[in-house]
């Protein structure tokens, strides 16, 4: 009963920390990889481009895949990445609160890196690669 509930729970928390960074990749994707190329740059985020093309890619394909939960850890590893970069480059001069402060792309990036390892049986991973893991390490019935 209780491993039903952490699936469930990994389950809401993979979409609505998927959907945050789907939101925020959109917005950018909206905006134009040049646009956001310009951001990262006015910002100090060296070879702005790569960095501009990478996190839209995080932020969509990487947010579509965590809602459905496939490729879990890679994408959380991507989320991880985005928001540690965010709070270094962006939001770490205003503080942990407040106007403009860290602590939501803190905690959306450290809680994709969490779920992302974490996905519960309510994930594609689970059902391509968790079940024959499973099946492998069961005890032979003789």
């Amino acid at each position: 009963m209780y491993g039903r509930i952490q699936d469930v729970a990994a389950l809401i928390g993979r979409i609505a920390i998927g959907v945050v960074f789907l939101v925020h990749g959109l917005e950018k994707w909206n905006a134009g990889i040049d646009a956001t190329a310009q951001m990262f740059e006015a910002v100090g985020i060296p070879l702005p481009t790569v960095a501009a093309i990478f996190v839209i890619a995080v932020e969509v394909v990487g947010a579509l895949l965590f809602i459905v939960g496939f490729a879990t850890p890679l994408v959380g590893v991507g989320f991880a990445v985005v928001g540690i970069g965010a709070t270094f480059a962006v939001h770490l001069d205003a503080g942990l609160t407040g106007e403009g402060g860290y602590e939501l792309v803190l905690v959306l990036g450290l809680a994709g890196l969490a779920l992302g390892v974490n996905s519960g049986r309510l994930a594609l991973d689970h059902l391509l690669v968790g079940r024959r893991r499973s099946d492998r390490t069961a005890e032979p019935v003789s």
